[in-house]
Order: structure tokens, then sequence, then C-alpha cells
């Protein structure tokens, strides 16, 4: 029987007083793990340090974690588990967010690429230092089944015409152990619910911080018919399936929620402000409760857990979330100059794996050099340097790049 607290490894129980669920072990292990304090210098849409207001990785992935506490919460689920997939989803976020994940996967084609989803299962099940298997071999944090399970966001092999995926080749084995018993490529009621906790997460606070930055300003898309229809058709071949058409009909709704309102004439104030956190904290508790209620309302009030039943998140609400990414998408990321600032980046991945290739092993941490030398070919070596890149924070991949490439692309760790 594949139990859902069963773990790869099997431990003795610890006397402690306190005896702890498997899932808060789980939670604690993630909390303690060294991935997750580097998260605190590793970009989530600003570079991280470059405004004390802005969210990193690490407070990003403690607000997913709390949504989806919630949310689980209200639905069943067990708390501890959809909170540690909330606080282990970015795990194998590379520097530079989302441009150092494209970086990385041209960098790793030869040996299957890159995404950062295989690499949270890859950080968890192999590389962080907790578990040994009887062989010697890492066996990671050795989280149960049903906590790993719940990180898995794409839970299947990179696929062609597929951009996500969740697991590399070789994490095969793990993965099928971890996947043992689940029906094909669905994903289990907490993974769903961490996802959309990271979609509100990720919607309503990458505005808010866009908004306190200057970045975003919201007159133009109530004036301008052009611009919304720009915005609409970045959103449709961005964040969503609906057509530009009925994504304009959900953002003139959305852009004249009284909810919204403050946010045109945002100037920084603490008055200003009180009012952009009530904007946030309203459209937080607005697509969470959609999605509880939509969800009960099909399945009953529960409780729900595993593959009992599906998140159910309504058509609008879907809409109104990928509308405010958008917004993040065309006003923060893609603002005056991004281009040069990404390009400066993904050179400097580029000159920082050449270099770690030619001086390895002894250019990669001791915790690396290892598996270098252990490696079986020359796919197995370049796996682990990109495992050893993947690892670093932005200021850590600025200042390797310095000392093993000779000087950092101007502007390379700028703003993004």
């Amino acid at each position: 029987m594949n139990r859902a607290d069963d773990r790869l490894v099997e431990e003795p129980p610890k006397d402690t007083g306190h005896r702890r669920s498997p899932y808060e072990r789980d939670r604690a292990r993630v909390l303690h793990s060294a991935a997750f304090r580097r998260l605190a210098t590793k970009t989530q849409v600003h570079t991280a340090g470059t405004d004390d207001f802005l969210r990193t990785r690490l407070t990003h992935s403690l607000e997913v974690a709390q949504i989806a506490r919630e949310m689980g919460a209200r639905l069943g689920c067990d708390p501890d588990v959809v909170d540690v997939a909330g606080l282990a989803h970015d795990l194998g976020h590379p520097p530079f967010g989302h441009n150092g994940e494209a970086a990385l996967d041209l960098l790793a084609a030869p040996c299957g690429g890159f995404e950062g989803n295989a690499q949270t299962l890859r950080v968890l099940t192999r590389l962080e230092a907790k578990v040994l298997a009887p062989d010697g071999s890492s066996a990671g944090l050795n989280l149960t089944r049903a906590s790993l399970d719940a990180i898995g966001k794409y839970p299947w092999p990179r696929r062609d015409g597929q951009r996500k995926f969740g697991v590399y080749a070789d994490d095969a084995a793990v993965f099928g152990w971890i996947r043992a018993g689940a029906p094909g490529d669905r994903r289990c009621l907490e993974a769903q619910v961490m996802d959309w906790a990271d979609d509100v997460a990720y919607s309503v606070h990458d505005v808010e911080d866009g908004i306190h930055g200057g970045y975003v300003v919201l007159r133009p898309l109530l004036a301008d018919a052009d611009e919304r229809a720009a915005l609409c058709a970045d959103v449709a071949a961005t964040y969503s399936g609906e057509s530009p058409g009925d994504l304009a009909e959900v953002l003139i709704e959305l852009l004249a929620d009284p909810l919204l309102a403050p946010l045109a004439s945002y100037d920084g104030s603490h008055r200003a402000l009180v009012a952009l956190k009530a904007t946030t904290s309203g459209l937080t508790g607005r697509f969470v409760s959609a999605a509880v209620a939509a969800t009960e309302e099909r399945y009953g009030p529960g409780p729900h857990r595993r593959y009992a039943a599906d998140l159910v998140v309504p058509r609008q609400v879907r809409a109104q979330c990928a509308l405010l990414k958008g917004i993040a998408l065309r006003y923060v990321m893609r603002r005056s100059g991004f281009r040069g600032r990404y390009e400066r980046q993904r050179t400097m991945l580029a000159e920082l794996a050449a270099a770690l290739v030619r001086r390895a092993p002894d250019g990669l941490d001791p915790v690396f050099a290892p598996l270098w030398r252990a490696a079986p070919d020359d796919a197995a070596r370049l796996r682990v340097v990109i495992d050893q890149i993947a690892s670093l924070t932005d200021p850590a991949a600025t200042s390797w790049h310095a000392r093993l490439v000779g000087g950092a692309p101007a502007e390379a760790s700028a703003t993004t």
C-alpha cells in the first residue's frame, strides 16, 4: 500500500518529547533548508535588494504558503501539506528569475534542459543535505510522498510542445515513487491549491509592487482602448486561453471595480499605502473565496484531499487573475530597457557555465565537486554544473562571474 506519509528512506522515530505529524516535520525541514534561505536574495520580479518594499522569492514563497494553507484548510486538506508545497514550490528557481531559467534551459540542452519545477524536485530529493540512503547517496530532505506530490505543479517529464515539466530523466525513479498510484498526469488537490495560491500571490502582489515602485500606472489603461487591447493580446499569448476580445470585456469590468479605484491616484503616502493594501487584501480574499465556493458547490463541503476532488476556479476570476499578471508583465518585466538587462544576465550565466565546465571540479562548491567526479559522462557532468549555477543567489552569481570570468556585464544585476 502506498501511504501518503511514507518517506523514500525509512527513518527511526524521534524522541523529542513532542509528537509532530509527518507533515509538520516536512514543513520544518523546508524552513530550515539552505535552499529556502537562498530565496531571500533571488529575484521574484525585481532584483533582490533593490528596494526594501519589494518581494523576493523568499517573501513570495511565505505569502504563497499562507494563502495555500488557509485555502486548503477551508477545503479540508491537511494544512501542513499545502503549507509545505507553498514554501517549497520555488526552491529550484535559479538566479535572475524566469530570465535565468530560460538561459539555463538553453545551456542545459545537452543534458535534458532546465525547468524550475523539475529543479525543485531535484533540490528536495537529491541536492539538499538532510538524509542519506542506505547506499550512501543523498535522499535530500526525504519528505513524505504527500508533500512531494503537492509540490508537483507539472507531474510529467519534458514533452514536445510543452514548456513546463516537473522531472528530469535522471530523477525518474524518485518521481515514480512519488506518483505511485496517482491517476496519470492528474495533480493532487493540494498541488492545485498551491498552484492557485501562487497565481493569486503572483498577480496581486506583483501589481502592488509595481504600483509602489511607480512602474504600474492605471490611468493609461482607463483612457486608452488601444493600450487595453495590447495588454489583452499579451495576456492571451502568455497567461490565458481566453481570446483578447473576451479578456477585454473582463478588463473593463476589472478596471471599473471600486476595489481598484484608489490605485489610480497612488502617491506613496501612508493613506495611499493603506488603500493599496486594502486592494491587495480584497483581491486575494475574492480569488480564494471564489475557488473554495466553486469547489464546494461541485464536490460538497468536504473535507477534500489528495485525489478526492479538483480545485474549481470560476472562469471570470481566472481571467481577472491573468490580467493582473499581464499588467506586471507589460509594465514591469517589459518596461523600457528590459531587453538589454535580460541579455546581460543571460550572457553572465552563459559565461559562468563555460568557466565552470573548464574549471570543474575545482571551481565547484565542495558539495558539488564529488558529484561531478562521480558523473558517468559529459551530460551528467554538465547537469552538476547547472545544479551549481541554479543554487546561486543573484549576488552570488554576479560575484562568481567576476571571480571566474573577470568582471560582470554592465547592469547585469539591475532591477528586472
